[in-house]
């Protein structure tokens, strides 16, 4: 069999059985030929991908069988949606997936045509948003998302490919690297997080005529592009922006949970741009479809009321939680870690940094804000616990003494060990989050200073009180910083102190309450003890 750079003659059979006839699309890693089983004399489709370096224990038999497998399974989820595939084969180094004739035309194709509408490109993220999450509720990652995966058929419906092809590679990614996530960019393992920011990137080349990131010419050097530079703003996304910049969010955390995109796609299929009511979606979704909706780029806006600031915090950490600590990978990467995510509250929690502008209020004096000591008390017993204040031990091993009845509220991971801790107690609009982050960059204040201008694009009515503050935390190297939003009309005050522990890793902790209270005796002294009495798990 000849082969070069996807090219194949069609004069040889591919494992001795089938035949090649005509490429109908090809993208770095992948071409989709139109085939013939020559043994049984049916039209197929072949999908060709390169077969990248295996794990030591995997044999490319296995990595087949994984393929049909998978696909097998989620070909009984989604009848008709996810490609029937007969047979895998391993010929003259390269992976060869064979389906049924599959009659639609590569999304690949549909899009090399230029941008579609908003309705069309809407429509179309449905359908692959409807495998999605019939994957995930089983557990089961794509990884390896592109347009060369997806088929549009005439009538508008979607089919998938490509199940398990992820799994087995030592690599994160397998093909078209221009989809692929920050996380699997750095080599980290993929999780569903990363079919969202796939999808999210489909959605942005529909709209946009070209991926958020550009094929560099080798996959190595669009890895490094998709983890390093900054993401250009969709300019023609219109009514898709909150959908298309909430799933591009650079930390696995952030992204927004599929119900939210769900309910903002299905908007636009029905023509109705404007904002829904407070009845059209789950109480935990309100406030954050309002965020996003309006601002464009975050899902979880703030209110007074309990039940918003409950519900839009756990919107996000329904989905992916936010990486609070760095800068090179923002107190957890680029616009999406720190300060981007709202916590129970709506707001972002308070956490690391992200302020680049001139400052736009003047704080009040804030607890710890300048070289703070550590305790001397040992790390399970802090000294002077405040009145009802209670000492809590995470699994996570971190400690922090809350008030009486506070609890884990949401408990969300991601990938390189990223979690986020959302604390918060029935009838009380306060909450607090604390997130670690691997992947950090080494200056706290740069990493404030990086985000302002999403936090500014993010949150309605958004101000940054004061300065961004360098600060020593208990002999870490940290950075705090103070914002103000509007959510239903109501202000909330988030303080946000991130700090690093170690080579790349950092915590920070996101303290949101009504602005209104934000100073007021008792929120001043649960922000002091908070800060006082936490401890990391090498304390």
């Amino acid at each position: 069999m000849t082969m070069d750079d996807g090219h194949v003659s069609t004069q040889e059979l591919i494992a001795g059985r089938y035949r090649a006839v005509e490429a109908v699309h090809r993208e770095d890693g992948r071409t989709v030929w139109l085939g013939e089983d020559m043994e049984f004399r049916r039209p197929v489709s072949l999908i060709r991908s390169r077969l990248t370096p295996l794990q030591p224990e995997v044999t490319p038999r296995r990595t087949i069988a994984r393929i049909l497998r998978e696909s097998e399974a989620m070909e009984a989820l989604c009848p008709g949606r996810v490609a029937t595939v007969v047979d895998a084969v391993e010929d003259d180094g390269v992976l060869w997936t064979v389906t049924e004739r599959i009659e639609g035309t590569p999304l690949g194709e549909v899009l090399a045509r230029g941008p579609l509408n908003h309705v069309r490109a809407a429509r179309i993220a449905l359908g692959i948003l409807d495998v999605l999450e019939a994957a995930h509720r089983r557990g089961v990652t794509h990884g390896d998302l592109s347009p060369g995966q997806v088929f549009v058929r005439e009538g508008g419906e979607v089919v998938v490919t490509g199940f398990g092809l992820i799994g087995t590679s030592v690599t994160q990614r397998v093909t078209a690297p221009s989809y692929a996530s920050p996380e699997q960019a750095r080599g980290s393992s993929a999780g569903p997080a990363a079919d969202q920011w796939a999808l999210g990137a489909m959605l942005y080349t529909m709209v946009e005529g070209r991926p958020p990131f550009r094929d560099r010419g080798s996959a190595e050097a669009t890895l490094h592009a998709v983890d390093r530079l900054p993401l250009r703003s969709p300019a023609n996304a219109g009514p898709l922006t909150p959908a298309v910049t909430g799933l591009l969010r650079r930390d696995a955390l952030e992204r927004v949970p599929e119900p939210v995109v769900r309910a903002a796609l299905t908007r636009i299929v029905d023509d109705n741009f404007d904002e829904p009511t407070q009845e059209m979606l789950p109480p935990r979704f309100r406030a954050a479809w309002q965020v996003t909706h309006r601002a464009g780029r975050a899902w979880g806006r703030p209110a007074v009321r309990r039940s918003v600031l409950v519900g839009a915090g756990l919107v996000v950490a329904a989905s992916s939680v936010a990486v609070l600590v760095a800068a090179g990978h923002p107190f957890g990467n680029d616009t999406s870690a720190v300060g981007a995510e709202p916590s129970r509250s709506g707001t972002p929690s308070a956490a690391g940094p992200s302020g680049a502008g001139t400052a736009r209020a003047t704080p009040p004096p804030r607890p710890g804000d300048t070289a703070t000591a550590s305790p001397s008390a040992s790390p399970s017993a802090p000294k002077e616990r405040a009145p009802l204040f209670r000492r809590h031990v995470a699994p996570q091993g971190f400690s922090i003494d809350l008030p009486q009845g506070w609890k884990p509220v949401t408990t969300d991971t991601a990938g390189e060990g990223t979690y986020r801790v959302t604390f918060g107690a029935s009838g009380d609009p306060r909450t607090l989050a604390v997130t670690y982050s691997a992947g950090l960059g080494p200056d706290p204040v740069g990493v404030w200073k990086a985000l302002e201008p999403a936090l500014d694009g993010t949150y309605a009515g958004y101000e940054r009180v004061g300065d961004i503050r360098a600060v020593t935390y208990q002999g870490h190297q940290g950075a705090d910083m103070e914002w103000l939003s509007t959510v239903d009309g109501v202000r909330v005050r988030t303080f946000g102190r991130g700090f690093l522990v170690g080579d790349r890793h950092g915590y920070s902790l996101r303290w949101t309450t009504p602005a209104a209270d934000a100073q007021s005796p008792a929120n001043r002294q649960a922000l002091a003890e908070f800060l006082r009495s936490f401890r990391t798990p090498t304390d």
